[in-house]
């Protein structure tokens, strides 16, 4: 039998973490070290591979119920290879680094087990729209593998050159930095959210470190409300620019 998808046969590794290609994540399982990996992600594997639900600590519980950011993960053990995929999105393996990483938890797509993560406020006293305004903080030794909707931009941020990110596009970024939100406004248009640009919150990273953003967004409607009152709904005051990352963990 011949055809083109003869071209596409599993990538032989011994890397632990490597791509079977763009949008598919290769786990090597030699029987120590567990992966989890986001429920339901499984598209194949070889060997012999247990799949179980993990288990969720009352603190993960509670975060999750009150602040909706959370993983919902499934425990990979055993000796063979895994295959994972999630609606054919870009997949990115990164090491975490000693600072830690604060990233989204919908694009996690799995990470050795030995990471340890909790929800974290990027900004404690507003509920910012869209913005993600819980995230997820990872640290630890080990790879997580993340997903982006398209091939994304790495941006750098240095003390002398700040990055921002619109809100709704940003994946993931060091834990080091400062994050500062914001909602941009003119006089022309300060009663209407970002004018005529279609334009939303954005975030200001400011320290050493590296800003994850990807070619998609999901804008929410323009007259939600954020928080009440003008000033937190066009972003105006203390709304508009908060000072630094507080970077509390959530209780």
């Amino acid at each position: 039998m011949q055809s083109p998808l003869f071209a596409h046969n599993d990538q032989q590794s011994r890397e632990r973490w490597s791509l079977q290609n763009k949008h598919m994540l290769r786990v090597l399982l030699e029987g120590h070290d567990d992966i989890l990996a986001r429920k339901g992600t499984m598209v194949a594997y070889q060997g012999l591979v247990e799949f179980d639900a993990e288990f969720q600590g009352d603190g993960q519980a509670r975060a999750r119920a009150h602040t909706g950011e959370g993983l919902d993960l499934m425990r990979c053990h055993g000796q063979g290879t895994v295959y994972l995929a999630n609606l054919a999105q870009y997949v990115h393996v990164m090491e975490v680094e000693p600072e830690g990483l604060t990233v989204d938890s919908a694009y996690v797509l799995a990470m050795d087990s030995s990471l340890h993560y909790e929800v974290i406020a990027v900004d404690s006293q507003y509920g910012i729209s869209g913005s993600g305004k819980y995230q997820l903080n990872i640290t630890g030794h080990g790879s997580v593998a993340l997903m982006t909707s398209g091939a994304p931009l790495l941006m750098r941020v240095t003390p002398d050159k700040y990055v921002n990110c619109d809100a709704d596009a940003i994946v993931a970024w060091s834990t080091g930095l400062r994050v500062q939100m914001q909602a941009q406004t003119h006089s022309s248009g300060v009663w209407r959210r970002r004018g005529n640009t279609g334009e939303g919150w954005e975030l200001s990273f400011m320290g050493n470190g590296f800003a994850l953003v990807q070619p998609s967004e999901l804008l929410p409607p323009q007259n939600a409300r954020i928080g009440s009152g003008p000033a937190a709904q066009f972003g105006l005051g203390q709304q508009g620019a908060r000072g630094q990352n507080q970077g509390n963990a959530w209780s």
